[in-house]
């Protein structure tokens, strides 16, 4: 299948600023540039979506260069957002752009990665209005729907100008790496054809360079992508667990999980439709999420890590848990109650403090009717005394009411 042919089928053309475009993504070798401002130490699922389309476009003989934008990052990218970002100090902004950099190069390890810092920070006021401004008309640039969206909100000239910084970005890529195509998210249009048109008015309308960018990810019930209910899914371990970015994939709605496989995964059309057979046959199963869930997380995490979150799912799905490591505890039962303890209560007076029962007399009838494991273990007897020494690790004791219901305790 041809390059465009396969963008096209998973959902992931939204705009070419030439129609000949088509003829180069399939046929002529070429460099092409992804940029992403570093906001934060990590990306996000949100922004996976465009290496995922830069990994596509390398393994049909396409050169990258991947900008981190420790020059952008410190102005703010406008586009679409109701109000102006808070500007990040130069120490915040190289300091994500190390965290970023060693992330995309797990993801595209063979990519030319470079910080538009570089180039940037060695720009100064006059160059910047002499060598650069002239070249950009106001009512351009305020035609731009990125712009439009906030005139009425208000936008400083710090925001207005980061059309012309990045736009600068792309000339500077075409004169010094030979780069004559940028990608990027539905909303970089106003950006990649202002850099575009910089192109164009120095080196000459001849010169070729192009534009494509993909859609925005969103769920089908119209909610944000790339968000839990604790907020952004990070691919910093450190900020997400593993357990908690194979959640995500796993619990992706049945009406959004097979464009998720066609747009995140790189398994093949074949693949993708057989899985797509059984999951209509077989929908309960849940064999697309959980192949989804694999393939990113071996992808961002590996394949111990992949485990890991496996091992972790089974154990809280099966209520045997006493193999789990204490940082696997801690990972699974992050969002369940916690509750700190200095002595050996009975499990009757422990119920009521962790709130899995209302009365002692509730208490007991759970325990009684076998409602409650502890350490994955069933108790019966009501006198039972919850020691440390039986605790996992001697740290944490685990309570499960019914299937799902679970507290942490630790001594």
């Amino acid at each position: 299948m041809k390059l465009y042919e396969d963008l096209k089928w998973r959902g992931l053309v939204y705009g070419m600023t030439d129609p000949e475009l088509e003829g180069v993504l399939n046929d002529v070798p070429s460099t092409f540039y992804l940029g992403a401002d570093p906001t934060a130490d990590s990306l996000h699922v949100g922004h996976l979506l465009a290496y995922m389309v830069a990994k596509r476009l390398m393994d049909y003989g396409h050169k990258p260069i991947l900008v981190i934008g420790g020059g952008t990052g410190l102005i703010g990218d406008p586009s679409f957002k109701s109000n102006e970002r808070q500007l990040l100090t130069i120490e915040t902004s190289l300091k994500n752009a190390e965290g970023i950099i060693k992330q995309v190069k797990h993801l595209l390890p063979n990519a030319l990665i470079v910080n538009n810092y570089e180039w940037i920070s060695s720009l100064n006021a006059i160059e910047f209005l002499r060598d650069i401004g002239k070249h950009f008309n106001v009512s351009y640039m305020m035609s731009k729907d990125s712009v439009k969206s906030r005139i009425d909100n208000g936008i400083s000239f710090t925001e207005f100008s980061y059309q012309i910084i990045q736009a600068w970005d792309f000339e500077h890529l075409f004169k010094t790496r030979g780069c004559n195509m940028q990608i990027g998210g539905q909303d970089q249009w106003g950006n990649i054809t202002s850099g575009l048109e910089l192109i164009r008015k120095i080196h000459g309308a001849e010169s070729k360079a192009y534009g494509f960018t993909f859609p925005l990810v969103t769920k089908s019930d119209g909610t944000k992508f790339g968000k839990s209910e604790d907020g952004s899914v990070w691919l910093d371990p450190e900020k997400t667990s593993v357990y908690e970015f194979y959640q995500f994939w796993i619990n992706t709605a049945d009406d959004d999980v097979l464009m998720r496989l066609k747009q995140f995964t790189f398994l093949s059309r074949k693949e993708i439709e057989e899985i797509e057979a059984s999951f209509q046959n077989e929908p309960h199963l849940r064999l697309a999420q959980k192949r989804l869930a694999e393939e990113l997380t071996i992808l961002v995490h590996g394949e111990e890590a992949y485990k890991e979150a496996i091992k972790i799912t089974e154990a809280l799905f099966s209520g045997e848990i006493k193999d789990l490591t204490l940082q696997e505890i801690e990972v699974a039962f992050k969002e369940f109650s916690h509750t700190s303890i200095d002595d050996e209560p009975m499990l009757v007076d422990l119920l009521l403090t962790i709130e899995l029962a209302s009365s002692k007399r509730q208490a007991r009838e759970f325990i009684q009717n076998g409602a409650i494991q502890v350490n994955g273990e069933k108790v019966t007897d009501t006198n039972y005394i919850v020691q440390k020494d039986a605790a996992i690790g001697k740290t944490y004791t685990i309570v499960r009411k019914g299937k799902k219901t679970y507290a942490l305790v630790k001594h």
